[in-house]
């Protein structure tokens, strides 16, 4: 057997207690098979060394073993095989080989599965993949043959296998024909820029560049800032006839680090003058990608006290703004988890909602902040009969979004367009959201 083959890519979901009918089969694979811990989802053996169903059972039992399976460890060695995972939406994307193969290969390939599947389906949920179970199985084997990945370009994909729509549902219940697949084989897969489709012709050419952040943050129960990045996309939406060629340039780039590229990016211009040059794909697609480390302070602070005597627990949170960014923080949320020695709850705010949900998770909804008060939230916590004060401590998870402008200071110098007759519109965004936004208490 050759390297680097996969053998067998599984979606794993956390085992319920509803019944499922074990006796749906589709290319030889049960769906909702009850293992221990886990249901198998779907099923795909990609090479003539079929793996044995064991290996979910064993994947199961190690990630219940290290306590959070969303922290689990990305590449895990088992007896027999190495197993290569991610998380999406309460899925598990696995997928294991015999042979030492290079490991992000694997992880990148599940990641690009996961983004097509969402893609296609609108989202990822045990009801979409279930209800789309043959849209799914037709990707897959477009996407990887015997063992190596091939397609994963969703341009090219979308010319081979159409998405599901009212349309093609309900002419698969009139003519019988389920299949989505093309007859033939789109013109792009045997030109220069795999990633485009061929003879693109629009009325108005027009691109839009994005740049979407996230702010990863970690502050202590003392206030300090202990961790602060910002990891951030360029997401471009090109409608261009022809084949277009762009320069994209930043005017810091040398604040970049971990940058990844589409595979329609040239590496050369990059390295020697940190320019974007680029064939783009039609559509929306993620250009690049980056971190910015090490930045000195968050737009909001978050100050929780906590006092606990006689069985009780006084709770006290003050959020405001710490650097105004000078465009408009809003949907502001804070939330924590209640800790299991709780009995109940009496909290309010003077701005805001407060809700406490059935898994015991505290929601405040500020939205935003006002100029007139700052947003407090106070109340009383009961803790179990026996216990006099509170020793686990919740951690608070902060949540904001920030229309226009980029925390990590990227900003676009210019977006040069060369092989287009006419004169395109051109749009710049950007957008700052909460990504890991802790405050410890």
């Amino acid at each position: 057997m050759k390297k680097n083959h996969f053998l067998c890519f599984l979606l794993l979901y956390p085992k319920r207690s509803v019944q499922r009918d074990n006796s749906k089969q589709c290319c030889n694979a049960y769906f909702y098979s009850q293992i221990p811990g886990c249901e198998v989802m779907l099923e795909k053996q990609l090479t003539g060394h079929r793996v044995d169903r064991s290996i979910c059972d064993w994947f199961w039992n190690h990630a219940l073993s290290q306590g959070d399976s969303s922290k689990l460890q990305p590449v895990i060695a088992s007896p027999t095989h190495y197993l290569f995972q991610i998380l999406r939406e309460g899925i598990t994307f696995l997928a294991c080989t015999q042979a030492e193969m290079p490991p992000l290969m694997a992880i990148e390939f599940l990641c690009r599965v996961a983004d097509v599947l969402s893609d296609y389906l609108g989202g990822l949920n045990e009801d979409l993949i279930k209800d789309n179970f043959i849209i799914v199985y037709e990707l897959l084997d477009e996407m990887i043959d015997n063992g190596f990945p091939l397609t994963t370009e969703p341009n090219i994909l979308r010319e081979m296998i159409a998405p599901p729509n009212i349309v093609s549902k309900m002419l698969s219940v009139m003519t019988g024909n389920s299949s989505n697949m093309s007859d033939t084989l789109p013109g792009a897969t045997a030109s220069c820029v795999p990633w485009r489709t061929t003879d693109t012709k629009y009325a108005n050419n027009e691109v839009y560049v994005d740049l979407v952040e996230e702010m990863d943050a970690t502050i202590n129960r003392d206030g300090n800032l202990v961790k602060c990045e910002i990891y951030g996309e360029v997401q471009v939406n090109s409608h261009l006839s022809g084949l277009p060629d762009l320069t994209l340039s930043f005017a810091n780039p040398s604040i970049l680090d971990t940058v990844r590229f589409h595979p329609c990016v040239r590496f050369r211009p990059w390295e020697s003058d940190h320019i974007l040059s680029f064939v783009p794909p039609d559509g929306q697609f993620k250009l690049m990608s980056y971190r910015v480390r090490k930045l000195k302070s968050t737009p909001l602070y978050v100050k929780p006290q906590l006092t606990s005597d006689a069985g009780t627990c006084r709770i006290s949170v003050m959020v405001g703004i710490r650097n105004d960014p000078g465009k408009m923080i809003d949907s502001i949320t804070v939330q924590f988890q209640l800790p299991p020695c709780i009995r109940s709850a009496d909290l309010s705010s003077n701005h805001g909602t407060v809700n406490i949900l059935a898994n015991k998770k505290c929601v405040w909804s500020i939205e935003r902040i006002p100029k007139d008060k700052t947003p407090s939230m106070s109340g009383t916590l009961v803790l179990e009969t026996g216990l006099e004060r509170l020793h686990v401590f919740p951690t608070f998870e902060v949540g904001f979004r920030i229309m226009g402008i980029a925390l990590s200071g990227v900003k676009i110098d210019k977006l040069d367009l060369k092989n287009l007759h006419t004169k395109p519109y051109k749009g710049f965004r950007a957008l700052t959201r909460a990504g890991e936004f802790q405050v410890r208490s």
